[in-house]
Parts: C-alpha cells; sequence; structure tokens
C-alpha cells in the first residue's frame, strides 16, 4: 500500500510540473500579445532588501577585489533591477525567475521559489489589477476553471464588513481583540503588526476558494515601495491579490520620488537594528536611477502559490520539482 501510495503522490507531482510548463507557456504569451518585455536581471546584488520582514540569503565572493564588494546578496525579488531598467527608458518588461527567502519554510513557502514581476508604464495600480485579474482568470482556464466572483474593494471597507470598525483609526487593544479565539504572543507587535494578523488569520480564511478578492488602498504605514496618496487618511496606492485564501500579488503604483524612497529604507534599517537583524547595503543603484523612473506600476506574483491554487492544494512541495527538504 506504501508503494502505491507514493507511486500515486509521484504522479500527481509530475502533472503539477507539466502543468507548471503549461502555465509558463501562457504568461509568456499572455506578455507577448500585449507587448509586454521578458528580461533577465541579476540574481546576485551588492545589495540587499531591507524590509525588515524580509530575511536574505547572502554569500562570499572570493575573486578579484576589482569586481567589487565581496558580499554578495541573493534577491528577493527582481524589483530594483527591474526598475533601473525602467529609468532607463525600456518600457513595459517582466521577469519569470527565482528568488530567495531566509527563514521561509513550511506548507506555503520554500526558501527558493519562483516569482512573477512585470511593469507597466503610465499605468496606476487599479488598471494593473485588473490586468492582473486576467491573468488570474487565464490560468484558471488552464484547468478548467473559473472564478466563482471577483470582489474588488479598499482596505477600509474589508475590515468594517468584518469587524466593524475603521482600521485606518482602530486601536491596537481593539485590533487584538478582534482576533477573538486566536492566540498571539504580543511581544514586540506594532499595531500594523496587528492588521497584518487579522487579515493572515481571520479574513483570508474566509475567502472562498474559487473567489478573486482585490484589495486595494492600503494604510500608508503599509506602503513598502507604493506611492502615498493625501488625504485623510493618506493610503498607500497598493493592491493585493487573493485566490481563495491565497495571497497571490501584490503591487503598487510605484514611487519615484529618490528621497522619500532613501526615508523609507532609512526608516527599515532602524527597525531591523532594533531587532538585532543583519542590515544589508540600500540599493544605491535604484536611489540613483529613480528620479528617471516613469510613472507606472508594477506587481509581483508569487507562481508557486498559483500553482497551489490551480490545483487545490495547501502544500507547496506538492508543486515543485523538489522541496527545501529535498533539494
Amino acid at each position: 500500500m506504501s508503494g502505491q501510495g507514493s507511486d500515486e503522490a509521484l504522479g500527481r507531482r509530475h502533472a503539477a510540473l507539466r502543468l507548471r510548463a503549461r502555465l509558463y507557456a501562457l504568461l509568456r504569451g499572455f506578455f507577448a500579445e500585449r507587448g509586454v518585455t521578458e528580461v533577465e536581471t541579476p540574481v546576485l546584488s551588492r545589495f540587499g532588501n531591507t524590509d525588515p520582514n524580509i530575511a536574505s540569503f547572502h554569500l562570499e565572493f572570493s575573486g578579484p577585489s576589482q569586481a567589487g564588494p565581496r558580499r554578495r546578496w541573493l534577491r528577493t525579488s527582481p524589483e530594483f533591477p527591474l526598475k533601473r531598467l525602467l529609468a532607463e527608458g525600456f518600457g513595459d518588461c517582466y521577469e519569470l525567475g527565482r528568488v530567495f527567502r531566509d527563514g521561509e519554510a513550511g506548507g506555503r513557502h520554500n526558501p527558493e521559489f519562483t516569482l512573477l514581476e512585470w511593469y507597466r508604464v503610465g499605468w496606476d495600480h487599479h488598471r494593473l489589477a485588473a490586468e492582473t485579474v486576467e491573468l488570474v482568470r487565464q490560468a484558471l482556464a488552464l484547468v478548467g476553471r473559473a472564478p466563482s466572483s471577483v470582489r474588488v474593494l479598499d482596505f477600509a471597507s474589508l475590515y468594517r464588513e468584518a469587524f466593524g470598525f475603521d482600521p485606518h483609526s482602530a486601536d491596537p487593544a481593539t485590533l487584538r481583540a478582534a482576533l477573538g479565539p486566536v492566540e498571539i504572543d504580543p511581544a514586540g507587535l506594532e499595531r500594523e503588526d496587528w492588521l497584518d494578523l487579522l487579515m493572515t488569520h481571520r479574513l483570508q480564511p474566509g475567502f472562498a476558494r474559487d473567489a478573486i478578492t482585490v484589495v486595494h488602498d492600503w494604510p500608508a504605514a503599509q506602503c513598502a515601495l507604493a506611492r502615498i496618496r493625501p488625504g485623510s487618511p493618506p493610503l498607500a496606492e497598493r493592491f493585493e491579490l487573493y485566490l481563495g485564501p491565497l495571497e497571490l500579488a501584490n503591487g503598487y503604483h510605484e514611487l519615484t520620488d529618490a528621497a522619500e524612497q532613501r526615508a523609507r529604507f532609512e526608516r527599515d534599517l532602524a527597525r531591523r537594528a532594533a531587532r538585532g537583524a543583519p542590515l544589508p547595503p540600500m540599493d544605491e543603484a535604484l536611489l540613483a536611477a529613480l528620479p528617471a523612473m516613469p510613472a507606472c506600476a508594477g506587481v509581483a506574483l508569487g507562481v508557486d502559490r498559483l500553482m497551489m491554487g490551480l490545483l487545490g492544494t495547501e502544500r507547496i512541495a506538492e508543486v515543485l520539482a523538489f522541496d527545501f527538504a529535498r533539494a
């Protein structure tokens, strides 16, 4: 019986690999039809990701010293070099490739995974969200499925509907109480952490399996590399797309202000220092390029997550040739 079970699991994994090949062909055709060019950018960089919630791998280069800094960082996304291409005037582009994040291994995470990232010049985050929905629709069609619904709503409406309070003004005690039976160690957690926990532990699990949900206009404190739209409250021009409970994509109306971006990097590094985390060098090449970058929107979509959604599995190992434990 164990041999039969192993054969069945092997068959499912091989079928997943064949579906992945079909998905890659679909993705490349999708962008070719729209005039978006595929590019490749470096996997190793002199610069790291300062995001305090992302851990990077690094290695030491043993070659000639004139080649530059010996410490190199494995990319956590191709975002920064793609933006440098945009600043050179390259135009709409995408990359489909491997990225690396330390400390992320489990049912839904693998330290090495595949990311699809693309940029549209002159677009905002709403227009790009609509294109992302269309891409996911076409991917679902590969397995004979269609979304049961497509719901687009802003961050505040989602939280008001579920919890009855405004997430932009609710205090941490209110946010913590809304977790209900979910027990979380509160040590070191800030207001934005509680908002994230409500999303991952209370809201996402309730999204219908075949539904596409797009949540836009996030709190300004969760802006990452997005523009902030002034107002009361100010809002980050950002969206996230979910297929059922799986977060698939994170997109921005991109920030082009180098001074503001430097300030955000510095805030990231201060948070890292307070946690005793490594301090990767901020990307000076990106900061130098930003003033020339055109107004644009960009999005990163987790391909392995999309594969999980297509196959209805919660285990990322089932959509990989070999997961981290077997690599």
